[in-house]
């Protein structure tokens, strides 16, 4: 059964947590203290809100033994009807002067669950002698969703005496469950011992399609480079509010610890980074983020504490975003962690890139590796998507390495070898091609669909593709501000090195409106997320790579998607991508 005290509210979240075995019959669920607590906040809020749903009390002092004299007429609804139940409880009387009434108190009570986002977090290693306890867990989890849908039912029909025409199968349970197990971790410096009784996520269970609603749509500002620790001046970690998500981000090992306020975001990362296994925990983490710790930790650095620290003694890097809700947008943990991952790659020589890397093998057989390299907003995904959709009857196959970020490395042929990090995208509702995003429904989470940036976040890849390497053929710019003509075709090569690296560092979009950035802006190849802040490391190693790609033959150019041009949003990447087509087929 449910144990006490592992039921909280936290903003518009629901988190249960579960040792063992859950509820699996309507008694368990409602002498749960699970349940009893959360009819106690459904009917505060009714109270706050001097609701008439509280005249099935007959009176407006609720006390616990009234809610407790409610929670067994709902035990006693389950089996049978409402003459049954008083005939069998007479003190259940005054509960049904008013049928009506409580059956719209249930269906309140019923919205009112549905109201949030729900967790499910089992922090047990269940039955020992289970031979499958993940599928056990999944099991256990279908359960409680199956045995609340089933209760709602069934109460609603014994106090009607009507059986509904029409059945909805919404997700009743958790929108998001997780076996989080306490592991031990290898870290290098006792003050990363703050972080040892977190408990680590061993598998995620989403029911997509997920509406999310987070405090913030948009991302400011940059992360700033500190000169200390941040988990310096963190004085402890209350392991029940966080938990830790051990991220696959490319070929390396991302500790990403997130706070219960943020747990839909933290939760989200499972659509995008794969789940590290244990064979990748017995290593120290090559980097670790702490999404959601006291703000007063973090203003000592920054006016804008988005914050990382290289921490070259132990060879990691840790870096931390503050517990507020300006900082709950889903672009804070995906980009500090790609952030974190291109210092990674620099300083093992290999050069970061914000972008997208596709293999491209059409009908005629010719194939290609293209890396389209731009800045949030400049196309790069709306062009691959129109390239999937126009070229239906001539590609064959289309595999996504890398969707935003990703990393090049030269070998000992030098040749450029293109890796990616992510196995899912973040992309803009507004950009996709009509009919897409729902064509995605069934492995989607949305966020903020109401407003502007709306964003969905959907497997692309997988892990495999991922990493294994590949060699690139094409490298291109994204440039969405530009009109075309004869001097500026839809795709234009570059004759030198230089001429390519002027237009590269420049890193000039038109935005789009995903940042608090507006009109044409810079940045530094278009990445503001990490080489601008190892510029000089980051120099070096794009002019060393630069000239090879020339000296190999690689394309590099740059491809006007024309998307931050009004009434091109559409137009503009679907005939960037019909021009990539044509330029693969007769090269």
């Amino acid at each position: 059964m449910i144990e006490k005290n592992i039921f909280n509210i936290v903003d518009n979240k629901i988190v249960l947590r579960i040792k063992g075995r859950i509820c699996e019959t309507s008694e368990e669920l409602f002498t749960s203290h699970f349940f009893k607590d959360f009819l106690y906040v459904a009917v505060e809020k009714l109270r706050r809100n001097d609701s008439p749903l509280l005249s099935i009390f007959g009176k407006k002092d609720v006390t616990d033994d009234d809610l407790n004299s409610l929670v067994k007429v709902f035990n006693l609804l389950t089996k049978m009807p409402a003459d049954f139940v008083v005939k069998v409880d007479p003190d259940s009387a005054r509960f049904f002067r008013d049928k009506s009434l409580l059956n719209d108190f249930v269906e309140y009570l019923y919205n009112y669950w549905r109201s949030f986002d729900r967790f499910t977090i089992c922090d047990s290693e269940g039955d020992r002698l289970d031979k499958r306890p993940y599928r056990t867990f999944n099991d256990t989890i279908e359960t409680l969703t199956h045995l609340i849908r089933k209760v709602y039912r069934d109460i609603q029909e014994n106090i009607t005496g009507k059986h509904p025409r029409i059945y909805r199968q919404v997700v009743a349970g958790a929108n998001f469950a997780a076996i989080a197990l306490l592991r031990k971790l290898v870290f290098p410096d006792s003050v990363y011992h703050k972080l040892e009784q977190v408990n680590v996520i061993r598998q995620v269970l989403l029911n997509p399609p997920l509406i999310l609603d987070p405090p913030m749509n948009k991302r400011t500002g940059r992360f700033t480079k500190v000169d200390e620790n941040p988990l310096n001046y963190i004085d402890s970690i209350n392991a029940d509010d966080w938990l830790c998500y051990p991220a696959k981000v490319g070929k390396y090992i991302i500790y990403i610890y997130f706070h219960q306020k943020f747990y839909e975001l933290g939760f989200s990362l499972s659509n995008l980074f794969e789940l590290a296994d244990d064979e990748d925990l017995k290593r120290p983490p090559d980097a670790i983020y702490l999404y959601g710790v006291p703000g007063k930790c973090l203003y000592r650095f920054s006016d804008l504490p988005t914050v990382f620290f290289d921490d070259e003694d132990n060879h990691i890097l840790i870096a931390a975003v503050p517990n507020e809700d300006k900082f709950g947008y889903f672009g804070y943990l995906k980009k500090m962690v790609l952030t974190l991952h291109n210092i990674i790659v620099m300083k093992r020589n290999q050069l970061p890139f914000h972008g997208a890397l596709l293999k491209l093998l059409l009908k005629n057989d010719k194939e290609a590796t293209i890396l389209i390299v731009g800045d949030t907003g400049a196309g790069k995904s709306e062009t691959i998507e129109a390239m999937r959709v126009i070229g239906e009857g001539l590609i064959k196959e289309m595999v996504i390495i890398a969707d935003d970020m990703g990393s090049i490395e030269i070998n000992g042929k030098g040749e450029a070898i293109g890796y990616g990090t992510e196995i899912g995208a973040f992309l803009r509702l507004d950009d996709l091609p009509k009919g897409y995003a729902f064509g995605q429904m069934d492995r989607a989470i949305i966020m903020s669909p109401t407003k502007v940036n709306a964003r969905i976040v959907i497997p692309v890849t997988n892990y495999e593709a991922v990493i294994k390497g590949h060699r690139i053929d094409y490298i291109l710019y994204a440039n969405n501000y530009e009109e075309i003509d004869e001097e500026h075709p839809v795709i234009e090569r570059f004759e030198n090195p230089g001429e390519a690296l002027k237009v590269f560092r420049e890193g000039t979009v038109m935005s789009k409106g995903t940042t608090t950035s507006t009109g044409i802006v810079h940045s530094y190849f278009a990445n503001i997320f990490g080489p601008p802040q190892y510029r000089d490391l980051h120099e070096k190693i794009a002019v060393d790579y630069f000239n090879k790609f020339f000296e190999n033959g690689i394309f590099v150019g740059q491809i006007r998607t024309r998307l931050g041009i009004r009434e091109f949003e559409r137009r503009g990447p679907e005939e960037a991508a019909e021009e990539l087509i044509k330029l693969i087929e007769t090269n």
